[in-house]
């Protein structure tokens, strides 16, 4: 999907990625430790670890840890990189690690890549991946984001069948409104939760601007795609809504075929069936997006607003936070948020000082400090359920029809997993 976002993304000519080294990740040098008689602070035990402990120092050697991440088994893969799981040494955090090989970057991908990293950061809502923090080595660069574990819906719904039509909604509300923030990739979780990612073929244009490159899965390709030689990015994303939109509900593709050309020729066309129990609202909503015509099709606003999704409260975006830890040390305690004061707290019982913070400027993702930071505000904001998931209530009868109603509990806490949709 092509993402219409805010100007001012990371440009091309940006300054290269700082590599890592134990000195830098950490801003202590084997010199800083501490006095005899004074005990280790993690950071600095981390630190020292890293520079004398032969299993540590033999892990950074063959890559089976980077900075402060130790890596374990894959979780997935794609044509430019493999992602990783991995385990942060201080705060024992599972995170996700995508891992690039350099010298395949050409310059087309360095600025994809780029971009991948400026929209995840500008990007602060509950239902999008969070970028935590980016690490280089000579040979390789590694992003480290927000983990959630899990399969793929294709292969949820091949086994247990299609979403039912209460978390449909649930789930497609949560899209709906990550994709009018601004979205890309679509990553389902487990307890009807969903996340978006995956940002490497994103791009910033105006509702009105016109593109030219083909990306994306062929099944959820709009018309357009195949048969234009420019097409309108937010429009190529409502139709792969709708796609979407009709594999939850019926478990099965819209537009199926045994190859690529027969499967063009049928989008072209149009055709496709909505079986009959799907509902007539959801049926509605289906046929309103998967238009041919572009300027025919329903606009995320319109989406949201349609009879299907009544009732159903929408994640909202996050209230603006600092990537950076800065602030922390800038202000009076009595300033800070309560969120702010437990990431600060959480950061000084790690031995994360104010000269280490202040060290840390302007590094921005290119830092360990600034990850450690990330993942803690992160953490925060799942305890204080910034991140919440609608909830269905249960189904009611009464004498016309089945009605069913949709309640979002924002105290409550959950556990994301993830897996790739589009």
């Amino acid at each position: 999907m092509t993402a219409v976002c805010p100007a001012g993304g990371v440009s091309a000519g940006a300054q290269p990625y700082a590599r890592w080294s134990r000195q830098d990740s950490s801003e202590l040098c084997p010199e800083d430790e501490s006095p005899p008689g004074r005990k280790l602070t993690p950071l600095e035990k981390l630190n020292l670890d890293m520079c004398q402990d032969e299993k540590m120092v033999r892990e950074l050697t063959v890559g089976r840890r980077i900075a402060f991440y130790k890596i374990r088994g894959e979780i997935g893969c794609g044509n430019f990189s493999h992602v990783k799981l991995g385990i942060h040494a201080l705060t024992r955090d599972k995170v996700a690690i995508k891992i690039l090989d350099k010298t395949k970057l050409d310059q087309k991908t360095q600025r994809l890549l780029s971009r991948e990293i400026s929209s995840m950061e500008k990007l602060q809502h509950p239902n999008i991946i969070r970028l935590y923090e980016v690490v280089e080595t000579l040979t390789r660069l590694y992003l480290v984001m927000e983990f959630a574990s899990g399969g793929e819906l294709y292969s949820k719904i091949s086994t247990e069948g299609k979403l039912s039509d209460i978390d449909s909604k649930i789930v497609f509300s949560q899209v709906l409104s990550a994709v009018r923030h601004m979205a890309e990739n679509v990553f389902y979780t487990c307890s009807t939760c969903v996340k978006v990612g995956d940002f490497g073929f994103s791009t910033v244009s105006r509702r009105d601007e016109t593109l030219n490159t083909f990306c994306g899965s062929p099944p959820y390709a709009a018309p357009e795609l195949f048969r234009d030689e420019h097409y309108i990015g937010v429009c190529v994303d409502i139709w792969a809504l709708g796609v979407m939109l009709f594999f939850m509900v019926t478990g099965t593709m819209p537009f199926r075929a045994e190859t690529v050309p027969k499967l063009k020729r049928c989008i072209l066309d149009g055709a496709y069936t909505i079986p009959s129990w799907v509902p007539e609202p959801c049926q509605k909503l289906i046929r309103g997006i998967l238009q041919l015509q572009p300027s025919d099709r329903l606009s995320v606003e319109q989406m949201m607003a349609c009879e299907w999704l009544q009732n159903v409260d929408f994640p909202k975006p996050l209230d603006p936070f600092q990537l950076e830890p800065l602030h922390l040390v800038e202000r009076k305690l009595c300033e800070l948020e309560e969120h702010e004061t437990e990431v600060k707290n959480a950061l000084e019982a790690l031995g994360i000082t104010p000269e280490h913070i202040h060290n840390n400027q302007g590094k921005d993702c290119r830092s360990s400090i600034t990850g450690v930071y990330r993942i803690l505000l992160h953490r925060a904001h799942k305890r204080q359920a910034v991140e919440s998931m609608p909830v269905v209530t249960h189904v009611e009868s009464t004498s016309e029809a089945k009605k069913e109603r949709l309640k979002t509990y924002r105290s409550l806490r959950h556990t994301s997993k993830l897996c790739i949709l589009l």
